[in-house]
This record gives C-alpha cells, structure tokens and sequence, in this order.
C-alpha cells in the first residue's frame, strides 16, 4: 500500500451503514472512489465474524493498492495481516501509556500491526503519540451519529493538531462535503468519513468529490 503519509482520505466499512449490501461491494466501491485506507468497523458483531469479512475484503483493498484496518480488535487484524489496527483511547491505555496486550496470545504481541488512536484533547494526542501510535484520529469535529455521545471537539482542537502533531493525523466526525473545506482551512490534510459517504447513493462519487476536495486543497 501507500506510505501512510501519503493518504488523505480515510473511510469505512460500517456495518451499522451496511443497508443490507454485501461488505465486499462496499470495499469496491470505497476503493474506486479513491480511498486511501478503510476501516473494518463491526461493533456487535463476533471477533470471528469481523475475521471472516476482513479476509473477504482484504484481496480487494490489496489489489487498490489500500491499507486495511480493524476496528477494536488486534488479534483479527494480526491474524489476517491487516495494515492497521484502530482502537479506542480506553482500549489502548491501561493506568497511563500501557497498551492492552493481554487481548493477545504472547506470541501476537511482537507483530502486533501498527496502531492508530482516537483522541479527543491535546492531552490525548500527545499520550498517544508518546506511545508510539502511527497515526491519530482528531475529533468528533462535530456532531456525528456514528458516536452520539461523543462531544464535539470543534474546529479548535483540528488547529491545535495542525500546529502540534508532527505524525498523520485524521480529522474525524461529522465531516461532510458543506464542512469539509472549513475543515481543511482549520489545518487537516486528511479526514475520515463515515456516515456522509456510506449514506450516499453513489458510494464511489461520494469519494470522488471528498478526493477531489482534499487534493485541491493540497
């Protein structure tokens, strides 16, 4: 795939957007429309099931050239040879900069694949970066239904990681094509989207026309 440093636009295979289509045509579409990395997101599905949509998805996104990364769970995304694993700032530390390892059988733990954190404070980021993070996830930016409980962070917090954060790093949350420029003119040079592209009739121009945005602005 793509060095990380080179993706901009970052989304989702959701099953809470699936609307009963196949994951598979989800992750054609995602990657047509020129997504740089897609994340396997299946909250209240089974570790084995996650595993087996990822193993279905994978021969797709390696073929685009797209990094692949699961949602919460390392072990599923070690045993499939996933590009990433995402997880939660609660998931990760355990009484300061501890990771979780022990959802890993010992032998996981040297190969654990490279690990994006969500983050919600400047304090989050900069804990997360001290731990070794690949990239960081900056928001919700604004409200989003993906997660809403989640208080937004404002456009406050995406200037203070334009000014602060050195790694890759995704503007998140509530990002859609009438917020997104205010969202590049704040500082981000990549955001993830969810909810405004898996809600789209056209999933690949959806992609397109975030792309395009991103590019431009570049």
């Amino acid at each position: 795939m793509k060095s990380l440093s080179e993706c901009v636009l970052y989304t989702f295979v959701d099953t809470a957007y699936l609307h009963e289509r196949d994951p598979q045509e989800l992750a054609r579409e995602l990657c047509e429309g020129g997504s740089d990395l897609i994340q396997l997101r299946a909250k209240t599905s089974t570790p084995e099931e996650i595993r087996r949509m990822a193993e279905s998805i994978l021969p797709i996104t390696r073929a685009a050239n797209v990094g692949l990364v699961i949602n919460d769970h390392p072990a599923v995304a070690h045993d499939v040879s996933a590009e990433f694993c995402h997880l939660g700032q609660e998931d990760f530390f355990d009484g300061g900069a501890t990771l979780r390892r022990s959802t890993l059988p010992r032998s996981h733990a040297p190969t654990l694949p490279p690990l994006g954190l969500s983050s919600h404070a400047p304090a989050q980021a900069e804990r997360a970066i001290a731990a070794g993070a690949a990239y960081i996830a900056v928001g919700p930016v604004y409200a989003t239904g993906t997660k809403p409980s989640a208080k937004p962070v404002t456009l406050e917090y995406v200037r203070w990681a334009a000014e602060n954060v050195k790694i890759p790093w995704f503007a998140i949350g509530g990002i859609n094509l009438q917020n997104v420029d205010q969202v590049l003119e704040a500082g981000a040079k990549r955001i993830c989207v969810v909810s405004a592209i898996l809600n789209s009739p056209n999933i690949a121009k959806a992609c397109q026309q975030f792309k395009e945005r991103l590019l431009s602005a570049r």
